[in-house]
């Protein structure tokens, strides 16, 4: 799933059907759409990225132990290379996700089978790889950081367990089987390897209304072979994650973090880079009214990354800027949001670079 479908997932309250947890609405649909855009300053090959998505996602509970979920996205993404009037310009269609979700042991063990059908972005033409690279890095984590692959599909399973009277302890894994595809027009044919990913997660109340959870998700993926007798390998990935909640008078106050390492790859013709990414942040929820909820937030983000044994900067960027939930009615919810980016890039020649930029979004949810 990209972070356009998880995107809708994180911002409105209403929480998607068919997890371990009991019993929820029958439908949802949400849809919306999402601005951001970057402006660099003097030492990058380009000055300014820009993305528009339109999310949509529909999720459906068929009985007690089946939810199906189909999640898609529009996407328009430009870049704008330096000392070039024009732009370099993609819009289409992502991937297309489709989930379903049987639980097995209901409220302890569910069983996930997901298939990808290659909706989005294939053989592209080769003018637009300085567009499609821009996009991907998670220090500026674009709502859609990719536009297709060849398809796929992945299975898993994922449980639960008490832990004492108020905690529980979660586990679960997946295998991911991506399709052949040409990434590239007129380029080489690349075979995705397998991917497996393992997920370990607590959470429970500290006492005061506070409450913890906290996950370490470990990713392997097998080498990418590309024709023509050539590989492409990234290393292991291991994402710890921690978050508290906690009341603060009539509001809710949320503080989290995240440490995402990418390790050496195994030998390739094409190795990726170790890397290392680092968010903190912190969120209020404060009720406006019985309908309006206003969430302002606060996050820092930290990418470092590199082949030698120490690792350079990347870059750092700090955002801000604010939810507002509103209930619509009794079946739905909207979401507006603004937020403001800024930081900075180090470039080729170790020099800062500035960036800032906008992320405007209008969201909403509807179920029954």
């Amino acid at each position: 799933m990209t972070r356009a479908r998880a995107f809708l997932l994180s911002v409105v309250a209403v929480a998607a059907p068919g997890g371990l947890g009991g019993q929820a609405a029958t439908t949802l649909a949400r849809t919306g759409a999402t601005f951001e855009s970057y402006s660099f300053g003097t030492g990058l090959a380009f000055s300014r990225i820009s993305e528009f998505t339109i999310p949509i996602a529909v999720t459906q509970r068929l009985g007690d132990r089946l939810v199906l979920d189909v999640g898609t996205a529009f996407v328009n993404a430009s870049v704008r290379p330096v000392g070039n009037n024009g732009t370099i310009d993609h819009s289409g269609l992502v991937d297309t996700d489709i989930r379903a979700t049987i639980a097995v042991i209901p409220g302890k063990l569910v069983f996930n089978l997901l298939g990808t059908i290659p909706t989005g972005a294939t053989a592209v033409p080769d003018t637009t790889i300085p567009l499609f690279g821009a996009t991907a890095t998670d220090l500026l984590g674009f709502t859609t950081p990719s536009f297709g692959s060849g398809g796929g599909m992945s299975a898993g399973f994922a449980s639960a367990f008490k832990l004492g009277s108020d905690w529980a302890i979660g586990a679960g894994a997946s295998y991911r089987y991506g399709a052949s595809y040409t990434p590239v027009r007129g380029g080489d044919e690349l075979t995705p390897g397998g991917e497996i990913r393992a997920r370990l997660g607590v959470e429970g109340p500290l006492g005061s209304g506070k409450y913890f959870r906290g996950a370490l998700v470990f990713t392997t993926t097998a080498t990418n072979d590309i024709s023509g007798g050539t590989q492409s390998t990234i290393g292991n990935r291991v994402l710890g994650y921690a978050a508290t909640s906690l009341p603060l008078g009539n509001s809710n106050l949320s503080v989290y973090g995240w440490d995402m390492r990418r390790l050496r790859a195994r030998p390739g013709t094409y190795p990726v880079p170790r890397g290392n990414v680092l968010a903190l942040g912190a969120r209020l929820e404060r009720p406006l009214s019985p309908r309006a909820t206003l969430a302002p937030l606060l996050e820092f983000r930290h990418e470092l990354t590199g082949p030698g044994q120490n690792m350079q900067l990347l870059g750092l960027l700090v955002r801000t800027g604010t939810d507002l939930r509103y209930r619509l009615s009794d079946h739905a919810t909207g979401v507006l949001q603004a937020q403001l980016a800024f930081g900075s890039i180090r470039n080729d020649s170790d020099q800062s670079v500035s960036v800032t930029g906008p992320r405007l979004g209008v969201l909403i949810e509807w179920a029954r």
